[in-house]
C-alpha cells in the first residue's frame, strides 16, 4: 500500500482514534485495524460498526503485529501504555498519539520507548467535541482540520513523514511546532476556555435557584457552555499535564476579570464599551479566518 500501512493499533477507540481509523479505511490506507481498550462493551460497539477489524484489551499481546499504534487514550494512561508495548513492537513500527499536551507526551516517550525514539511521532489533531465512545466516531471528523506533529530531535524524518502523510490522507492540514510552544498556545486557546466552562457551569449548579436559572438558559449558555459537556477524566489529565501554562493563563484571566469588574463598579461606559470592541473585532476577525480555511 502506497504511502499506507498493514496494521495499525488504535489504543482508545473513540471519536478522535475511531475517526482516524474510519478516515484512513476510505482512503485505502490501511488494510487492518486493531482497538484496543479498557471497556468490552466500547470495543464490541468499535466491531460491530466497522470502526475496527478486531478487538483487544491486552495492548502487548498485539503490539508485535503493528505498523503503527495511535494512542487516543487520555494522556495519563499513555505512560502505562507505552510500557506494556515497549517490550513487543518491531523496530520498522511507529508511535504516536492524539493528545491535547505535547511536553509531557515527550518525556513519557523518553521514559518508557527511549530505544524506540526514532519511530515516535507525538501529533495532537485539532478536532472534537464532547461527544466520546466508538459511537462518536465519523468519517470526515478530520477535514480541513489542522494536526499539530512536534517530532522528537530523535525522531527520523520517515516516521513523521509517513504519519503526516496518514493524517494528509484524512484530509488533515499538517502544522509543526516544539512541545513546548503547543503547549503555550493551546493553554491559551482551548484549555483555559473548557477550565472556564466547567467553573461557570459549575457555578450555576451550586446556586439555590440553579433549576430557575437552567429553565431560563438558552442559547448564550448552550453555545458558552458546551465544552463543559466533554470528559472529565481527559480534561483533568490535560490540566494537570499543562499546569505551568495554564496557571499563567488562569493569572491573566483574573487581572482581565479583576479590571471589568472594576469597570462595572464603576458604571464605567468607556471602559465597557471598549473592553467589549476590542473582543468582538478580535473574535470577528478571528471567525472570518475560520470560515476562509473551510472550517466548520
Amino acid at each position: 500500500m502506497q504511502q499506507g500501512i498493514t496494521t495499525l493499533v488504535v489504543v482508545g477507540v473513540g471519536l478522535i482514534g475511531g475517526s482516524f481509523a474510519l478516515s484512513l479505511k476510505r482512503a485505502g490506507k490501511v488494510q487492518h485495524v486493531i482497538g484496543v481498550g479498557r471497556t468490552l462493551d466500547n470495543l464490541t460497539r468499535a466491531l460491530e460498526l466497522g470502526v475496527v477489524d478486531e478487538i483487544s484489551q491486552d495492548l502487548a499481546a498485539v503490539a508485535s503485529r503493528a505498523d503503527m499504534v495511535l494512542l487516543a487514550c487520555p494522556v495519563g494512561q499513555m505512560g502505562r501504555m507505552m510500557q506494556a508495548m515497549a517490550p513487543h513492537l518491531q523496530p520498522h513500527a511507529i508511535v504516536s498519539d492524539a493528545g491535547s499536551t505535547k511536553g509531557d507526551v515527550a518525556e513519557l516517550f523518553r521514559t518508557h520507548l527511549a530505544d524506540h525514539l526514532a519511530g515516535c511521532v507525538p501529533a495532537h489533531p485539532i478536532a472534537g467535541s464532547e461527544l466520546s465512545g466508538a459511537a462518536a466516531a465519523q468519517y470526515g471528523l478530520y477535514e480541513k482540520r489542522k494536526v499539530v506533529l512536534t517530532p522528537l530531535p530523535e525522531t527520523s524524518s520517515g516516521a513523521c513523514d509517513k504519519v503526516a502523510g496518514l493524517w494528509q490522507a484524512c484530509g488533515a492540514v499538517i502544522h509543526r511546532m516544539s512541545p513546548a510552544e503547543h503547549d503555550s498556545v493551546f493553554a491559551t486557546v482551548s484549555h483555559l476556555p473548557h477550565l472556564l466552562a466547567f467553573a461557570y457551569v459549575g457555578m450555576v449548579a451550586g446556586k439555590p435557584d440553579a433549576e430557575r436559572c437552567f429553565d431560563f438558559a438558552a442559547t448564550g449558555f448552550r453555545d458558552f457552555t458546551r465544552i463543559a459537556g466533554s470528559h472529565p477524566e481527559m480534561w483533568k489529565d490535560i490540566t494537570l499535564a499543562n499546569r505551568s501554562a495554564l496557571l499563567d493563563e488562569l493569572e491573566r484571566y483574573r487581572l482581565a476579570l479583576a479590571a471589568l469588574t472594576e469597570q462595572v463598579a464603576a458604571s464605567d461606559e468607556a471602559g465597557l464599551a471598549s473592553t467589549f470592541d476590542t473582543a468582538r473585532t478580535a473574535r470577528v476577525g478571528w471567525y472570518q479566518r475560520f470560515l476562509r480555511e473551510g472550517q466548520t
